[in-house]
């Protein structure tokens, strides 16, 4: 992860991935990502709350990433190798069924 002003970050390497997916509205999902990440790669120590939204289209690609701590944007952001992470999960088949059915729940 990045923090906003500094020229130096760590790739995060994540092992799990728990998530919920929810209609936002008639073009968007919001894809609500905690996740785990290797002992090697420990999220930095001001990191409270720590949580990853993915905003994704009803057919399920992610559009854009936000880190949120608390609820709120966070002052870190992701890395291109994290972002790829993410994106891998995002599209597994399981995950883009259950994307696919909260945009219909809605």
């Amino acid at each position: 992860m990045i923090k906003y002003g500094d020229e130096t970050w760590t790739d995060l390497i994540f092992e799990k991935f728990d998530y919920t997916a929810e209609r936002r509205d008639a073009q968007w999902v919001d894809v609500e990502l905690r996740v785990e990440t290797a002992e090697l790669t420990p999220l930095p120590t001001d990191v409270i709350d720590y949580s990853i939204l993915a905003i994704c289209t009803h057919r399920g690609d992610p559009i854009q990433l936000v880190v949120m701590e608390e609820g709120c944007d966070s002052e870190y952001q992701l890395t291109a190798g994290e972002k790829e992470q993410i994106e891998a999960f995002i599209r597994q088949a399981g995950v883009q069924a259950n994307i696919r059915e909260a945009a219909v729940e809605g």
